[in-house]
């Protein structure tokens, strides 16, 4: 996965500091690293499958609180996401 495609593409669907978007960034690269997505579900993580999943959330999450949603439907449905979290809170650090 290309992160600065992944960090532009985030930017311009959801909006972030450039803090939030290097940490959505950096969890989704890991994520895609650890093959557990095509493991787990049959498909490549990519930028489209990123925002896709992302764009599922709440309309009035930030781009964290979408984040950390997504890797919790994953937790619920497969296990061992919680590594994956951004910790809650950047937004303002």
């Amino acid at each position: 996965m290309d992160s600065e495609a992944l960090a532009d593409r985030l930017d311009s669907e959801f909006e972030g500091t450039e803090q939030v978007l290097r940490a959505v960034t950096r969890q989704a690269r890991d994520l895609a690293d650890s093959g557990r997505i095509e493991e787990a579900f049959g498909y490549e993580l990519t930028v489209d499958a990123v925002v896709s999943n992302l764009d599922d959330a709440p309309e009035e999450y930030t781009l964290v609180e979408r984040w950390n949603w997504w890797i919790d439907s994953l937790e619920l449905a497969d296990g061992n996401y919680q590594r994956f979290r951004v910790r809650p809170g950047i937004e303002s650090g």
